[in-house]
This record gives C-alpha cells, sequence and structure tokens, in this order.
C-alpha cells in the first residue's frame, strides 16, 4: 500500500499496446498516481509485480500465455499482494465474476472515462468498493447460482468456520450483502446508519477474508446460507 503522500504506483498488464497507452494517457495528468510498468500477459505481469510491488494492477483478462484470471489468483498470493482492477470490455460477464471470486477487488470498463478511472484507483487503495449495486447483484446471481466449489467438503467446512466468527448484527450485514443490497439499502432494511453498514462491512469483510461484496455472497453461499 502507498506510504502516506507518496504517489500510488500502478501497473497496467494487457496484451493491446493501444489499450496500455491509452491507460497511460488517463492515468499520467494525475499527480498521486505513478505508473510503474506495463505488461502484455500474465506471466510478465507476476514477474513485474514481483519487481515493482505496485500498489493497483490494472489487469485485462483475456491475454496469450496466461490469462488475467491465472495471473489473478497468483498474485493475490503473494505476501504484499496488489490490489486487482479487472479490465472488460462487457459488464458483468463470467471472466469478471471467476477474477472477482479468485480476490480481483473490482473491475473497470475499458471505455471508463479518465477521471471516473483515476477515482476508481484512488477508492481500491483505500479499500472502497468500485463496483455499482447492479453489477454486484448480477455477479453475485453468477456466482451464487452455479454451483462448484460449495460441494467440495472442506470449502464447506472453511466457509462455516468463517461466518461462525460474525457477530449477529454482522451475518445479517452479510446476508443483506450477499443478496446484492447496497449500503443505503442494508441501512434502511436493518435500520442502521449507511456510516453504521460501512463498519459492519468492514470487519465482515476482514472476518470472511474476502476482497469484495462478492466473495462475501460466495462465503455465504458455500456455507449453506444462500
Amino acid at each position: 500500500m502507498s506510504q502516506a503522500g507518496a504517489p500510488i504506483r500502478v501497473v497496467v498488464i494487457d496484451d493491446d499496446p493501444l489499450v496500455r497507452a491509452a491507460l497511460f494517457m488517463m492515468l499520467k495528468g494525475a499527480s498521486d498516481v505513478e505508473i510503474v510498468g506495463e505488461a502484455a500477459d500474465g506471466s510478465m505481469a507476476v514477474e513485474l509485480v514481483e519487481r515493482e510491488r505496485p500498489d493497483v494492477v490494472l489487469m485485462d483478462i483475456r491475454m496469450p500465455v496466461m490469462d488475467g484470471l491465472e495471473a489473478t489468483a497468483a498474485l493475490v498470493r503473494l505476501e504484499k499482494a496488489p490490489k486487482i482492477i479487472v479490465l472488460t470490455t462487457f459488464d458483468a460477464d463470467e471472466y469478471v465474476a471467476r477474477a472477482l471470486r479468485g480476490g480481483a477487488s473490482g473491475f473497470l470498463l475499458k471505455d471508463t472515462p479518465p477521471a471516473e478511472l483515476v477515482e476508481a484507483v484512488r477508492k481500491v487503495v483505500a479499500g472502497e468498493p468500485i463496483l455499482s449495486p447492479s453489477v454486484t447483484a448480477t455477479l453475485i446471481r453468477q456466482v451464487t447460482s452455479s454451483g462448484g466449489p460449495a460441494d467440495e467438503p472442506e470449502v464447506v467446512h472453511r466457509a462455516n468456520a468463517l461466518v461462525s466468527a460474525l457477530t449477529e448484527r454482522e451475518r445479517e450485514v452479510a446476508m443483506a450483502v450477499a443478496h446484492g443490497r447496497s449500503n443505503a439499502e442494508v441501512a434502511a432494511e436493518l435500520y442502521m446508519s449507511v456510516a453504521t453498514v460501512k463498519a459492519h462491512v468492514s470487519r465482515v469483510l476482514v472476518k470472511l477474508d474476502a476482497t469484495n461484496r462478492v466473495q462475501i455472497a460466495i462465503c455465504m453461499h458455500d456455507a449453506g446460507l444462500l
């Protein structure tokens, strides 16, 4: 994570040099953001991140040699893992859901305006979600309706162990998030302030070892609660 006052270190991973150039142009105007490297495939991305230790990785999904899904899985296992923002052409596609399940912090469409791109980089470093509630709900439906890992006993056991650490109120918030509710909707549903909901969601993320709201839903699903 960038130190106070230091620029946010970013690397760009995309097999299209034009996309990399466009992202560089969009980010270079921000005084608090520094691009410290770029790569054209996932294997190069892992080497680059290990060398440069960026705060944020902008990661394309479909690339040769090693795709963005494999690269994301490798990067989140690093001791000081960067925040990973998936770059995609289509919102809520199956690859985005898989990347989020694997540990990515959020995603952006490749045609995101420059100001929104810079703000997303700032938000993800600050630990804020960069998934819109509507897209989050769609992705949650994808991952929780697909079965898969929840059929594996060790996955179920781990999910139940994580969920058991939640307080009753945290579990209520986690369930609401898992149903795709925004913070405002959770606040109205559970009669809390939005600030209180945000605090609960932050604790839930830590206790469930999750990096995003989709992973909260996955954990609740794997524990048999959805």
